[in-house]
């Protein structure tokens, strides 16, 4: 009696044989640490189809090994696994070879390995259901093209709805990722087995928070540390820990991994076949080992910890390692968020800043800057993400402004541009250039009805220099900068010339 599979089944893998194989599956202990997307900037959202991260996956699993030659295989590694990154060690003998089996079942492998082959077509229509034999004669992608005895006939056409069923389960096709090492031992011995290696398919996000307080000086900070996954595998009870900062690296990426599913389209196309039609050959197999095996994530969760669990920090080198304090489940297309830093007030200075070219007008950008020290609050490495700021009004919290925070040590300094003002403009009027001398008239003006602190940087030519100006200025990022303070419903004037050591001639 034939034995048929169909479409979508959950399938096992066939046994091993017994003395030659031995197979661990699954790890006693796993550690997950997940590397961000490094093209990511850090106020985009992860991209949850294709996640550009990377983690590394060290694993413990206890195994025994035969006495002589065997293949130990590890199944449930992650299904982005970089084989080449693989290192294994606690075995009694040396790795001889490595092979990672992630060509995973699935709809779309299913029916791309039975090309050529009989499957059962189980077709529903008004008069109920039926089942015929067909061969398949067209890859996974489009329509599906399958010869009965009536001739060929494309899959869910004319108001059918069809179903295919495979006789057994193609060779090569696995229901769980696995590693398989071969090794050889002197003697049968239960070994401690330490697995680690790099794996597509991960990122992580860090989103702040910041409720101001009365007077805009200071606000309430939380801060939100997310985990994602687009594996196949789930690691249960996971060390968890995400790294921030710019690691280096080398990315050699082609193509993009196919999806697991499969969908049947019809497309109804005049097809005669000729008298002996030939099959094609079957497509070429896409290696997936330098990408993430990444499946179709249309049901992308969301586990979120009902009591905040607040990561602990640890130096890496130049990065900073954020650990998760307690075990956590990193689950397999999913997502999970724990808390970076639990409510802290801080002190912060709200500022109106602009770029000031001479014969131009803008408005300002609101700005907040911080002071990351313990003096203000804070005092701790924060990673890159993106800033939420929100003002308190009744007992509901109104969104105010959104911005971007970059990567910032212990006692640096970060100013966030938050949202542009309607209130606070700068104006410029510019003479032209006389022997290598332009007079620049800057006025900003403030229609609040409150005073606010204004910062203007002074874009001036390129090897030229300020001369003389109206107000002493100071220096930021390089360029000459303007600090004042403009009254409600105000106004403020600076004056300054440039000069430039070699005047071209106009």
């Amino acid at each position: 009696m034939m034995r048929w599979v169909w479409l979508g089944a959950a399938l096992l893998a066939a046994p091993l044989q017994a003395g030659e194989v031995v197979t661990s599956p699954a790890p006693g202990k796993v550690a997950v640490t997940i590397y961000r997307a490094p093209q990511r900037p850090a106020d985009e959202p992860m991209a949850l189809g294709w996640l550009g991260g990377y983690a590394l996956i060290t694993e413990t699993r206890e195994v025994s090994i035969p006495a002589g030659e065997a293949e130990i295989r590890f199944e449930g590694v992650a299904a982005g696994m970089l084989p080449e990154s693989a290192i294994v060690t606690g075995l009694p003998g040396d790795v001889a070879e490595k092979n990672l089996d992630a060509d995973l079942l699935s709809p779309r492998n299913l029916y791309a390995r039975a090309f050529g082959r009989p499957v059962v077509l189980r077709r529903t229509d008004a008069g109920g259901t039926h089942e015929e034999a067909a061969i398949i004669r067209s890859g996974p992608d489009g329509a599906a093209v399958l010869q009965t005895k009536a001739g060929f006939e494309i899959a869910n056409c004319g108001g059918l709805s069809d179903a295919l069923a495979y006789q057994g389960l193609p060779a090569g096709l696995n229901a769980r990722p696995t590693l398989s090492v071969a090794t050889q031992s002197p003697r049968a011995v239960r070994a401690l087995v330490q697995l680690s290696y790099l794996a597509w398919g991960f990122d992580w996000q860090a989103h702040y928070v910041l409720a101001m307080r009365p007077g805009a000086r200071e606000a309430d900070l939380t801060a939100w540390v997310t985990l994602a996954s687009s594996d196949a595998t789930s690691f249960s009870q996971a060390k968890a820990a995400v790294v921030g900062g710019k690691p280096h690296f080398d990315e050699v990426r082609e193509g993009w991994p196919e999806s697991g599913e499969m969908e049947l389209t019809c497309q109804i196309t005049h097809m005669p076949p000729p008298p002996a039609m030939k099959p094609a050959p079957p497509p070429p197999v896409i290696a997936t080992l330098a990408a993430p095996a990444v499946m179709a994530m249309r049901a992308f969760s969301v586990e979120k910890a009902l009591a905040p669990v607040v990561v602990s920090q640890e130096a890496l080198g130049d990065l900073k390692l954020y650990r998760v304090p307690m075990p956590t489940t990193v689950a397999a297309h999913a997502q999970k968020q724990v808390a970076l830093l639990d409510a802290r007030r801080v002190k912060l200075a709200l500022i109106h800043g602009a770029d000031i070219t001479p014969g131009g007008s803008a408005q300002a950008q609101i700005k907040l800057r911080l002071h990351n020290r313990k003096a203000d609050g804070l005092g701790l490495a924060l990673p890159a993400g993106k800033l939420t700021v929100v003002q308190p009004l009744g007992d509901a919290a109104i969104p105010v402004g959104e911005g971007r925070l970059d990567d910032k040590a212990e006692g640096e300094e970060a100013t966030i541009a938050i949202a542009a003002s309607t209130q606070v403009r700068i104006k410029t009027i510019a003479t032209p250039w006389q022997d290598g001398v332009r007079r620049t008239i800057a006025t900003v003006t403030n229609a609040n009805r409150w005073p606010v602190h204004f910062e203007g940087r002074l874009r001036i030519v390129q090897g030229a220099s300020v001369e003389r100006s109206s107000t002493p200025l100071s220096r930021r990022d390089g360029l000459p900068l303007w600090s004042v303070t403009v009254p409600a419903h105000g106004k403020a004037v600076l004056t300054y010339t440039e000069r430039e050591p070699n005047p071209p001639r106009r």
